[in-house]
């Protein structure tokens, strides 16, 4: 034994500690139950919020909640069960979006009975494993034994309402569950009509339809501002895009023509000092602003023989183009990012262009 501690310790840092055995179990189990006490107290609509402090030199801000989501990724851990439960935790979010804390508690309480079956009862691991493996089958069974299609209106906004009465809009849970439902039904709405002329194109073709009536939450936009209330909050009919207009050019627009495009619109302002040009004179220099001048008009140019009356461009756009397609009534919509870019593609059925000889 003395020699197998001493080839360890050969392969291994110095300050490394091994814990085997007893010890290994004894500390996963309480860090991952320590996890599930923490974030216990904050579950359901009775739950209580916790204080959240940083502990950072240049931030020590303070935050008040109640998301178990949030407690679990703010806290420092040194714990590899415990890391493993709050990954757990993310995972859960990231796909399902709730039911955090719901998971990291079940997953405690899972653990502390286990704690008992290990310590007092000498069960070994792979046994309760075994177990937990054929309960989960059980209730898989189970719920698919109780599940439904059946699902009315009602049913959905009494899911959205159970779901946000842990969350900070509680207070307003009926509103903001109208709005929910709202939002998903208009998805779906969206996706059923997409679906249906998709089957008519198959069929027209001779191809087997393709029946998936899948929605993507992502299509479902949230926009944030300062000021006002919650009940203030409301579900737009059309696409919101918080983005300005550039100057000179109309404020509103009927039978809009959207182009979507990526593409470079800063390039009438050489960039000099980003590239080894010599000349020895600055009249060669204006030379080359004419010519970048002259290479964006006629950019601007095979844009508008698209005809379309709105413009809306991933990147930049500099003065000088913003200016011509102020002078022909083209809205022009600069910095649309990659979200507002693929949303418009996605609500309008167009596709995003980068070049543009072909109207």
């Amino acid at each position: 034994r003395n020699q197998k501690a001493i080839m360890e310790q050969a392969y291994l840092g110095s300050g490394t500690q091994i814990d085997k055995g007893e010890n290994a179990r004894l500390s996963s189990l309480v860090g991952a139950m320590a996890i599930s006490d923490l974030v216990k107290t904050t579950l359901g609509p009775k739950g209580m919020d916790k204080i959240l402090q940083r502990l950072g030199p240049n931030d020590q801000s303070v935050s008040v909640t109640n998301d178990g989501a949030t407690i679990l990724a703010s806290i420092p851990l040194d714990n590899a069960a415990a890391k493993v439960l709050v990954d757990m935790a993310k995972v859960q979010d990231s796909e399902v979006g709730d039911g955090t804390t719901s998971v990291a508690v079940l997953c405690g309480e899972l653990l502390r009975q286990a704690e008992t079956l290990l310590l007092e009862q000498r069960i070994h691991p792979q046994t309760i494993c075994s177990g937990w493996r054929k309960a989960v089958q059980l209730a898989r069974d189970e719920l698919d034994r109780c599940a439904t299609q059946d699902i009315t209106r009602d049913d959905l906004l009494h899911i959205a309402q159970t779901t946000l009465s842990s969350k900070l809009v509680h207070t307003e849970k009926i509103h903001f569950a109208e709005l929910c439902v709202q939002a998903v039904e208009r998805l779906t709405s969206s996706s059923s009509t997409s679906s249906a002329s998709s089957s008519k194109t198959a069929s027209d073709d001779g191809d087997t339809p393709n029946n998936s009536n899948e929605i993507n939450l992502d299509h479902i936009q949230i926009i944030q501002l300062s000021g006002g209330s919650l009940r203030d909050s409301y579900l737009e009919d059309g696409f919101l895009l918080q983005k300005s207009i550039g100057v000179g050019q109309p404020r509103r627009v009927t039978n809009c023509k959207i182009l979507l495009a990526n593409t470079s619109m800063d390039t009438d302002k050489i960039k000099i000092y980003g590239s080894r040009v010599q000349v020895d004179s600055l009249t060669k220099v204006a030379n080359i602003e004419q010519a970048e001048k002259a290479k964006m008009k006629t950019k601007v140019d095979k844009i508008l023989q698209h005809q379309c009356n709105i413009f809306i461009n991933r990147q930049l756009i500099y003065n000088y183009p913003e200016s011509l397609f102020a002078n022909n009534g083209v809205v022009a919509i600069e910095h649309a990012d990659f979200d507002g870019i693929e949303r418009l593609s996605a609500v309008t059925g167009g596709d995003i262009v980068s070049t543009f000889d072909t109207p």
